[in-house]
């Protein structure tokens, strides 16, 4: 059993001794009389636990944590509550998500009065001088869906905004919006003002009515807004931060896999410094920057239970969402087979270098990072796509010989058949699925893809084959889609495969539905497995971290359709309540 630091010792006598010592702890937080779902196979429920210091020193009946009850150990009483290890979120855009909580997300929005809402409640949270960029409005105005998952009749004409819907809420801070798909974008007047933009003196591409800049720009009218932008300083990535953890904790995520550009890294570590780190990171900057981070000394596994970096992620295709996922066949709606992801494509900052194209350039990169011992974490969402880097994978592995790999195929999204499933287990590879992205892209996909759309997101598939499956959420989504980081409403959709207000009956393809044991060891286990630190967490055994959330209601005794509708009511991460609701908030 791992002994915390502060509990180690050097003498041999006490080494021998140690377990005894051990027991007879004091604890610094008892959660007693619960019905705690443990993760662990041999002992799968409990009903107590002990915390001291970060770990478990107990986890069985209520006598067992009772035996390390001191004089200043805090005592929760469950009240009979259901408990589970920390989530794990296999998939997380952190920094995007943080800029979203904090500026406007607008996907959802197509009308003036949200529009202006959003934008002011936005303005009041940024930093001094700050712009408000991005929002996505009108994502779900051009991919709308009836109550069954169904498309839907598209309006006839688009939602365009002008500065009047800003300007009067914005006050002195530079507001630059854009459409889902990059096709419009409207500034306020104090971006125009800084920028230099005036009717007096036009410029290609901004929009003039009556004299008077209707904030529209394009073309050169917006490089020029664009160049005005002041970069996003260092207090306001640590506000989305601080943002974006409190509402982790609300849900109950302990641990993200999250996609981690260069800036990130310096909010987690100077968060961590300060104490303030409330979320376990496995970072994973991308596949080209392998030899970068071998060169600086950086190895595989290094950092610590806050923040640790094994493996990198890579791209071989884009997105359904705007229907650039590569596939065999066309797509039905728009008679193109999608895109290979290009890493020269400079638009793309995420992955730049991290692509299929130039052709080879993936091949070069696995050969590369697996020589170095980096595991491999690579985005694939078409068909296509999809068997590509299984190819390239299998290459890799045949030629290198075996050693351990826990490479993932992330997304995993639409499968030519079950020997794709067949072949994941051949060569050891694990599915990172995204279980929310079923029950919202079923809107549009069979209308893109048709029939393919029964092997899309086919985790009973996967499983049935034998390939590890992990959960999360890809939160807070793409341009196109806005995802949530909930572990429960994702359970939700896993077990039920059902829109928010429950349609399709019997769910979308329900073939390919999941059990409740199954989703939630997708969410934490193997989580935990897959990034390397399944003796450390994941499941709730003396010894491991005291990583653990309490839930208002037992997720195995209700009918799966309730799953969306529980609550978190406590997040403890390393023995320290970094979320408590009534009753257990102080």
């Amino acid at each position: 059993m791992p002994i915390p630091n502060r509990l180690r010792v050097t003498s041999v006598a006490l080494i021998l001794i140690a377990p005894c010592v051990l027991s007879a702890q004091d604890a610094d937080l008892i959660l007693r009389n619960a019905r705690i779902w443990t993760g662990d196979s041999a002992r799968p429920y409990a009903q107590a636990l002990a915390v001291r210091g970060e770990r478990l020193i107990a986890v069985g009946d209520n006598a067992a944590a009772d035996a390390h009850r001191g004089a200043r150990t805090r005592i929760v009483d469950a009240g009979g509550r259901f408990v589970t290890p920390g989530f794990i979120d296999d998939h997380t855009h952190f920094a995007q998500a943080g800029a979203l909580l904090i500026g406007a997300n607008l996907l959802d929005v197509s009308t003036a009065a949200p529009f202006a809402e959003r934008i002011k409640a936005a303005v009041a949270r940024m930093s001094p001088g700050a712009w408000l960029t991005g929002g996505d409005w009108g994502a779900y105005e051009d991919n709308p869906a009836n109550s069954a998952g169904a498309p839907a009749a598209r309006p006839a004409a688009r939602f365009s905004p002008d500065r009047t819907m800003i300007d009067s809420v914005s006050g002195t801070t530079p507001v630059l919006m854009n459409r889902w798909d990059r096709s419009a974008y409207v500034a306020n007047g104090v971006a125009l003002n800084l920028a230099r933009l005036s009717c007096a003196a036009p410029v290609a591409g901004l929009e003039c009515v009556a004299g008077r800049a209707t904030g529209r720009v394009s073309g050169a009218a917006l490089a020029q807004v664009r160049r005005a932008i002041a970069p996003k300083t260092f207090d306001q990535r640590m506000r989305e931060a601080r943002a974006a953890m409190e509402h982790l904790a609300e849900l109950g995520v302990t641990t993200i896999h999250d996609i981690t550009p260069p800036t990130q890294m310096p909010v987690y570590t100077e968060l961590k410094r300060r104490g303030e780190l409330t979320v376990r990171v496995f970072a994973r900057p991308t596949l080209d920057k392998w030899n970068e981070l071998t060169y600086a000394g950086v190895s595989p596994g290094f950092g610590d239970d806050w923040i640790r970096i094994r493996a990198l992620k890579g791209f071989v295709d884009g997105i359904q969402g705007n229907s650039t996922a590569r596939f065999y066949e066309p797509q039905l709606h728009s008679g193109k087979r999608g895109e290979w992801r290009d890493s020269t494509n400079t638009a793309a900052t995420d992955g730049l270098g991290s692509g299929m194209m130039p052709p080879g350039n993936m091949e070069r990169l696995l050969f590369g990072l697996d020589s170095a011992g980096w595991w491999a974490n690579v985005h694939a969402i078409g068909d296509e796509a999809i068997d590509s880097v299984l190819t390239i994978m299998e290459k890799v592995f045949t030629t290198n010989g075996p050693k351990e790999r826990r490479w993932r195929i992330i997304h995993s999204q639409v499968i030519r058949n079950a020997a794709v499933a067949d072949r994941y287990k051949r060569l050891g590879l694990i599915a990172e699925v995204q279980p929310y992205h079923a029950i919202d892209d079923m809107r549009w996909m069979e209308e893109r893809i048709g029939e393919r759309s029964k092997w899309a997101y086919a985790f009973r598939t996967f499983k049935d084959a034998g390939v590890p499956l992990l959960f999360g959420s890809d939160w807070p989504g793409t341009n196109a889609s806005w995802y949530t980081a909930s572990p429960m409403v994702i359970l939700y959709a896993a077990t039920t495969r059902q829109t928010l207000d429950g349609k399709p009956e019997g769910g979308w393809f329900p073939e390919q539905r999941l059990d409740l044991e199954t989703s939630l060891r997708s969410y934490t286990v193997n989580n935990a497995w897959a990034e390397g630190e399944e003796a450390n967490k994941g499941s709730l055994m003396t010894g491991k971290l005291a990583d653990f959330v309490v839930v208002d209601r037992d997720l195995f005794a209700i009918p799966a359709t309730q799953l969306k509708e529980a609550k978190v009511l406590m997040t403890v991460v390393g023995g320290r309540v970094m979320h408590a609701a009534p009753p257990f908030r102080r």
